[in-house]
């Protein structure tokens, strides 16, 4: 038999309930209602009985021993009412956990949607296109300009940059030529070439980070919830009140009167409504929290996990120096180099236009423009010829030493005459986000990211980070996460590409970038930024760690108005029903100082 949800107990429960209400004081069968109440109780108190069975083999327990200790004893001396409040509460808590919870992960169906579906496979009668699955090693495949790669391969023909960012998080395009290795997933560019596959798909770089994502996902990191810490005292101090309550006055209703008081009501609701609270909290600060567990889990990290690209920097190269030959040619130099490049589609040329823009540079016109993928182009600009490009392209024969950045050569008839070199900027909130979560006690901080190292090291110093991981590749950045100590746990990662789904998945809690990251990783993630502003990551953590402590203020104050009425039910004053009432105003009590987690303000 299908196991019911709790939004299927909970709704079968408050149906019984409305029949019994009905069959008792409506119909004026109070013998029928108590049947009624007492199957559906039994049958979902074994219900829970399995579940908690279940849960305590794996190692792991909970609030629910109390629960359904306390909805048998209240059915077994017939106080029926009392058990169906107790189940209402119990129920409801665990549906609102859930409801909390309930956002399907799409981030395989992104990936896959996002996938090379199609080869054009090169043979002797011509090009023909077939499913990707079909292609085998060393054929011959056409990358057309635009295109995924389908496939791991190596050129056999042809050259031009290749946008590697969603698979290893660098920022600038990667020049390719003959002999050089193209992975799936990354993005040609505006030129066709010719590989020769070398992996099957199934095996290659853009399925593999698919098999990652799914190793990850099926694999979670155990963690225990905020009320089930308590269960165990609150349970043991329960069970020993009504045993000494029930021996004292020979009594087996007192046994259920201390039990229903005793349900942990407050445990099983407070957390939740605390939990949902401070969600709401961090949705109106732009923060989307997918899991009240979340929370939890961001309230004690103690690492925080960055890439780079996308996340502590900007994602988008910009101009960052001009460096003339002659210092008095700098604005001369500009103009010619986005004359030049006015017409070319290449990144680099695009982030110099806009910069030329900004600037007021007049742009030249220009004739017999020549572009060669890979190295640059060549115009003719006011009767003279331009150059802008590579070093070795522009001015083969000079003296130049190369820059130790991304950067484009300039020549004039020959002559070396400049460079302009480019930046991924750094966000001008990272080093103060850096800042506030080491004083929030997020205290190793890392980067792992898939640039080079220099560029990385920079960076990290720059923002605050001693911890960096360069050159890494998806499932390197999962066995660093992994390789986190145990006593530097919970982790968080951030990150906003599709390179970095599996570690979001991977660490403790995953938070994407998702103003403008990719889909994947916003799906992966149990975090998402909805604001192009890292600061909201040390705003999640600090939400998170106000959120948990007014959730223990709730849980415990419930826990000692609980312990206070056991104590007075233990003399037989209260009845069972009363005591049911009273645990209503418990929870109101409990329901109420949690919803300050929402109150609060930012």
């Amino acid at each position: 038999m299908k196991r019911l949800s709790n939004k299927q107990k909970l709704i079968l429960i408050l149906v019984i309930a409305a029949i019994a209400v009905f069959l008792q004081y409506g119909l004026h069968y109070p013998l029928l209602a108590q049947i009624l109440v007492t199957v559906v109780g039994a049958a979902v108190a074994l219900t829970m009985f399995v579940g908690m069975i279940k849960t305590l083999r794996s190692g792991k327990y909970g609030v629910d021993l109390l629960a359904i200790m306390a909805v048998v004893a209240t059915l077994a001396v017939s106080e029926y009412w009392a058990a169906m409040v107790i189940l209402v509460m119990l129920t409801g808590g665990d549906a609102l956990e859930d409801y909390a919870a309930k956002k399907a992960n799409t981030e395989l169906k992104a990936l896959l949607d996002n996938s090379p579906q199609v080869a054009h496979v090169l043979d002797d009668s011509g090009t023909h296109d077939v499913k990707v699955g079909t292609v085998q090693v060393g054929q011959s495949v056409l990358v057309k300009p635009g295109e995924l790669v389908p496939v791991d391969g190596k050129i056999t023909k042809g050259a031009g940059l290749f946008n590697e960012s969603s698979l290893t998080g660098e920022s600038k395009p990667v020049d390719k030529g003959v002999g050089d290795e193209v992975m799936s997933g990354s993005v040609n560019g505006d030129s066709a070439v010719t590989i020769t596959v070398t992996k099957l798909a199934k095996d290659s770089q853009y399925q593999q980070l698919v098999k990652l994502v799914k190793e990850a996902e099926s694999t979670p990191a155990h963690f225990v919830r905020l009320a089930d810490r308590y269960a165990v005292p609150f349970t043991i101090i329960a069970v020993l009140i009504s045993l000494v309550a029930w021996w004292i006055s020979k009594d087996p209703r007192r046994f259920a009167e201390v039990l229903v008081v005793a349900s942990p009501c407050p445990l099983i609701l407070a957390a939740p409504v605390a939990m949902v609270s401070g969600m709401s909290r961090a949705s109106r600060n732009g923060i989307v929290v997918k899991t009240g567990s979340v929370l939890e889990k961001l309230a004690a990290a103690k690492t925080g996990a960055f890439d780079k690209t996308g996340t502590i920097t900007s994602g988008q190269l910009t101009v960052d120096e001009v460096l003339p030959a002659v210092p008095d040619n700098r604005d001369r130099l500009l103009q010619l180099a986005a004359s030049a490049e006015q017409e070319s589609s290449h990144i680099l040329a695009r982030s110099l236009l806009a910069f030329t823009s900004q600037q007021a540079v007049k742009l030249q016109p220009v004739t017999d423009l020549v572009e060669t993928t890979g190295k640059g182009v060549a115009a003719t600009i006011d009767g003279h010829q331009v150059k802008v490009g590579k070093l070795k392209y522009v001015a083969p024969q000079s003296n130049q030493a190369l820059l130790k950045t991304t950067a484009i050569y300039v020549s004039l008839d020959g002559d070396y005459y400049g460079a302009v070199t480019f930046t991924d900027h750094i966000r001008p909130e990272a080093k103060k986000t850096m800042a506030t979560l080491q004083r929030l006690g997020v205290t190793n901080l890392m980067m792992l990211t898939g640039d080079q190292r220099a560029i990385a090291e920079r960076v990290a110093g720059q923002v605050g980070i001693t911890n960096v991981r360069a050159d890494l590749l998806p499932k390197d950045k999962i066995a660093a996460l992994k390789n986190v100590p145990a006593n530097l746990h919970p982790v968080f990662m951030v990150g906003d590409g599709v390179n970095d789904a599996p570690s979001l998945v991977t660490a403790d809690v995953g938070i994407a970038m998702g103003a403008h990251g990719s889909s994947a990783a916003s799906e992966s993630a149990s975090v998402v930024i909805l604001k192009d502003d890292l600061y909201k990551v040390a705003k999640a953590v600090a939400i998170s760690e106000d959120t948990i402590r007014i959730a223990k203020q709730a849980v415990l104050i419930g826990i000692a108005i609980c312990t206070i009425l056991m104590l007075i039910a233990s003399t037989g004053i209260i009845p069972a029903f009363v005591g049911a009432m009273l645990q209503e105003v418990i929870d109101t009590v409990s329901i109420l100082w949690a919803l300050k987690a929402r109150q609060m303000h930012d």
